[in-house]
């Protein structure tokens, strides 16, 4: 799995980390035309952008849920929770260039640094034109089923310096509380996504869980943990679709509050 943020990425300023992360090879362009060749014109209209976005996100969770949901007869071979993840962004990487629409919508894959210390596993950012300036941020980070679930670092990054450094800074919290912690910092324009690569009682499809104001509705709490959110799920009346979730998230001008649950599968 390559971290795509020398191509799709921007250096966000409000990654002001006092750790240095660890640095990532930029791909070669050249070697990579023959992968993203059949490339579309750019999508002018905010509808036909919403919609090719929203197709790059579906094609990534139906992608994964193939993983998701595989059986091996001889019991062998088991995706892990890092490979699903690695599947669904090599596949939304591949629709999002092909759709050649990077230059307005990006995606940043966080460090493992960045992870401990944001509780993130990737960043979508809405880019203006042309200062590609992120406008809207979508804060990732995918849950798995507790039997899947294991530590996503390595042994290795697990003690490297920087991870000891990141984890001291985190302050002792958890990984769902420094993400809502970091995009309440952001502000209303900065959409924290909770993706359950399944459920307990839906193990075989992706659902999600988007808001720009958890840290209201979580403020009663003395912990947030995988029960508080799976809670939105049961208060939902329905799902939307990742091209509704978009088209609020887009609408969403006037930085009021929204939260919402979608499946993606």
């Amino acid at each position: 799995m390559f971290y795509p943020s020398g191509i799709m990425g921007q250096n966000f300023s409000f990654f002001s980390l006092k750790h240095h992360p660890s640095k990532q090879e930029p791909i070669d362009q050249k070697h990579q035309l023959g992968v993203f060749s059949k490339q579309t014109a750019p999508a002018n209209k905010p509808k036909d952008f919403i919609h090719l976005i929203s197709n790059c996100i579906s094609a990534a969770a139906t992608r994964t849920q193939e993983y998701l949901i595989f059986k091996d007869p001889e019991e062998k071979f088991h995706p892990s929770p890092h490979m699903l993840v690695q599947v669904f962004l090599m596949t939304y990487i591949t629709q999002t260039f092909s759709l050649n629409v990077t230059d307005a919508f990006s995606c940043t894959v966080m460090t493992p640094e960045q992870r401990v210390l944001l509780g993130a596993d990737w960043v979508w950012a809405v880019l203006e034109k042309p200062s590609k300036n992120p406008k809207i941020l979508i804060v990732v980070q995918v849950l798995h089923l507790p039997e899947r679930e294991k530590p996503k670092e390595t042994a290795e990054e697990a003690n490297a310096e920087s991870i000891k450094m990141a984890q001291m800074e985190s302050g002792g919290k958890n990984a769902h509380e420094k993400m809502v912690d970091f995009c309440a910092s952001i502000g209303k324009d900065c959409f924290a996504l909770f993706l359950f690569f399944g459920k307990q009682d839906d193990q075989g499809n992706i659902y999600g869980v988007l808001s720009n104001n958890f840290e209201t509705a979580i403020a009663k709490c003395n912990k947030v943990d995988r029960h508080l959110i799976e809670n939105f799920f049961r208060g939902s009346n329905g799902f939307h679709s990742p091209s509704e979730m978009m088209q609020a998230v887009f609408s969403n001008k006037t930085g009021r509050p929204l939260t919402l649950v979608a499946k993606f599968s």
